[in-house]
């Protein structure tokens, strides 16, 4: 059976299992002492300060074990009105919970004042420039809390936010002043030339690859006196080695006109897309088509899930990432991080204002989350999670209850003898 992914995250107590065993048997041997002090005590009389103890003990435990056991359940199954207590009060739980979360934490002042203090570009600084081997404790444990965050997430639902972002972003930003200003300064650096001589070579290798698709389409198209005079087979020789010339002038020839031609109407298509409104439209029309497109959306999702790979292996292996030049990069970065006040002064108050924005934005939800995850788990879940986070120490409350009230049992004996 596959693990609760969870389970890493449940804070269980050791040894918890074994302290209820020793707090019941302790209750058990009270039991014992307390049958055997009453049974000879008429002929040993001091067995009554030991018949005392014993059953003031009893007492104290068999208290301790109903008050620990109706925390979470109805004590031997019976429905004994205030017992179960948390898990009828699993929804109140989550409420004040999620309440003191939002009052404690997610409010903006109290965000501001925590951060006030907190020097997040000194911090990241430091990390960045800590060497390898060095800070590797830290290192390590970040990078397996990203992992495990990304791994952990809904692969579906956070798939699903980024490319609806990606596509919404995309839908909102016009592509055509930017494709017109990037042709622009290509034509401008003559960095068009390699993809136009690309183009024409391109176009001799298609010639020679439909060469038969030629000759049938002009046979075809000829007429019966054409064909009788074998002129049909002339002719196709004569388009196909007059298309040749044409690609290999091209090639050759960087003032042949049509490669001119062809220079001025990307001119034109440069300016068009950033100033004709038609030009404009009909791109922006083409971009939402390519984006409704199944294609593309699969294209986008393969995009994220390489992104995703890529994040969690580098999460995996940070040494990795920090070395060689990158590393280098981020090391310089970290230097300057520490040394520029100013540029430490603006990230922190980026850092705040951030924080105190999702606050602001988000704190609602993030309460709400908490509360609604918490009223959605099943009631054995949530009392089997806290017995086990706090069992240990519920069994040395039974412990320390049998062990004083036979001491109290014992003090009263005393004094009821004097």
């Amino acid at each position: 059976m596959t693990a609760n992914p969870l389970a890493r995250f449940n804070p269980v107590q050791p040894g918890a299992a074994g302290m209820k065993r020793v707090a019941t048997g302790l209750l058990i041997v009270m039991a014992a002492v307390f049958a055997l002090a009453r049974a000879y005590e008429d002929r040993y009389p001091a067995l009554a300060y030991v018949k005392a103890f014993a059953e003031a003990a009893m007492v104290g435990g068999l208290a301790d074990w109903f008050a620990v056991t109706a925390l979470f359940r109805h004590p031997l199954g019976l429905p004994i009105p205030h017992t179960a207590i948390i898990p009828r009060n699993k929804d109140r739980i989550g409420e004040t919970l999620a309440n003191f979360i939002r009052e404690n934490f997610l409010i903006p002042a109290v965000v501001a004042r925590r951060m006030q203090n907190i020097d997040v570009a000194g911090a990241a600084g430091r990390f960045l420039q800590t060497p390898a081997g060095e800070g590797n404790r830290i290192r390590a444990g970040a990078s397996r809390l990203i992992a495990d965050i990304f791994e952990s997430l809904d692969d579906e639902r956070l798939g699903g936010i980024v490319k609806g972002a990606i596509a919404t972003r995309l839908r909102k930003m016009e592509v055509s002043p930017l494709l017109g200003h990037a042709l622009a300064s290509a034509i401008n650096e003559d960095r068009h030339v390699p993809m136009l001589e690309a183009a024409i070579r391109w176009m001799a290798r298609a010639l020679d690859a439909n060469e038969p698709l030629i000759r049938d389409m002009v046979h075809k198209k000829a007429n019966w006196v054409l064909k009788l005079a074998a002129l049909d087979t002339k002719l196709a020789d004569a388009i196909i080695d007059g298309l040749k010339k044409l690609t290999v002038e091209m090639s050759t020839d960087p003032a042949h006109p049509v490669r001119i031609r062809i220079e001025e109407a990307l001119v034109q298509l440069a300016n068009d897309l950033q100033t004709k409104p038609e030009t404009r439209a009909r791109v922006e029309e083409m971009k939402d088509q390519l984006l409704d497109n199944q294609s593309v959306s699969l294209w986008i999702d393969a995009l994220w899930q390489r992104a995703r790979e890529a994040m969690i292996k580098a999460a995996r292996n940070p040494d990795a990432v920090l070395a060689g030049k990158l590393g280098d990069v981020m090391k310089a970065m970290g230097s300057t991080l520490e040394r520029d006040a100013r540029i430490r002064a603006a990230i922190n108050q980026f850092a705040r204002r951030a924080a105190v924005g999702m606050a602001a934005s988000y704190g609602g939800s993030m309460v709400k989350l908490v509360s609604e995850t918490i009223r959605g788990w099943d009631a054995n879940t949530v009392t089997g999670r806290l017995e086990a986070a706090v069992g240990r120490d519920l069994q040395y409350i039974r412990i320390n209850g049998t062990l004083v009230g036979g001491m109290v049992g014992l003090v009263l004996h005393l004094l009821d003898g004097l």
